[in-house]
């Protein structure tokens, strides 16, 4: 079966987008259509944070975006050192979100 050639694909990014959000929390929810992950960032001193970003994904592109994160780990991990497992330095907070 002949390949298909890779067709190069322009991203269009504004200065905002490019400079990201910073996350130190992520709350992940599905049906059997998709896949939503809600990017959180908790404030240190008070019991509050704010959404940074909401995606919803196709259960075809969840599974991608994990093997993806695995192997950008593992790659991380084979530069940098073994990364510590477990729910870091804290409890985890029982999260609600107020409109």
């Amino acid at each position: 079966m002949p390949e298909t050639p890779q067709q190069q694909v322009q991203i269009k990014a504004d200065e905002k987008e490019l400079l990201g959000q910073y996350s130190n929390l992520a709350v992940i929810h599905h049906n059997a259509e998709e896949f939503t992950l809600n990017f959180i960032y908790l404030f240190p001193t008070v019991p509050q944070g704010k959404l940074v970003a909401s995606l919803i994904v196709s259960p075809v592109h969840a599974k991608r975006l994990l093997r993806a994160l695995q192997e950008n780990v593992a790659r991380y991990e084979a530069q940098f050192g073994p990364l510590p497992e477990g729910p870091g330095p804290g409890p985890v907070p029982n999260v609600g979100f107020v409109q």
